[in-house]
């Protein structure tokens, strides 16, 4: 029978290779079907197709696109996943390496209900442009 810690780890662990896979709807699965994420203070990307479409958005600029897992803490239905995202620019060709995090909500099925995403949007910006 897996623990409570083994469950995490798994959730952590998987969501970090669909962010790596590629798959745009792979990443979305793993958000409630109404589920949504801010990322920055930025908009809402509510619901499982938009969750998507912004997940395509950074294959498109990053197509070796890699995410860690850096730590995944949970207390209750609130989870924090700390991650590195490294890959090469699409455009510039620049490598670059970001970390940042994601404060969930989760439901009972462990799907994202909410999600808190921030990253140095400047520093992230200084690497794709090679300054």
């Amino acid at each position: 029978m897996a623990t409570a810690q083994d469950i995490l780890q798994k959730l952590a662990r998987d969501y970090a290779l669909a962010w790596s896979s590629g798959e745009p709807e792979a990443v979305a699965s793993f958000y409630a079907p109404d589920g949504e994420i801010v990322i920055n203070r930025g908009d809402p990307i509510k619901g499982r197709a938009a969750v998507a479409e912004m997940a395509a958005g950074f294959y498109a600029e990053f197509p070796d696109l890699e995410v860690r897992c850096d730590l995944m803490r949970k207390g209750g239905s609130h989870a924090v996943f700390i991650w590195t995202l490294e890959g090469h620019h699409a455009e510039t060709k620049n490598h670059v390496v970001v970390g940042g995090w994601e404060e969930w909500d989760l439901n009972d099925e462990l799907q994202v209900v909410s999600s808190k995403g921030w990253f140095d949007a400047d520093d992230y910006q200084r690497q794709i442009d090679g300054a």
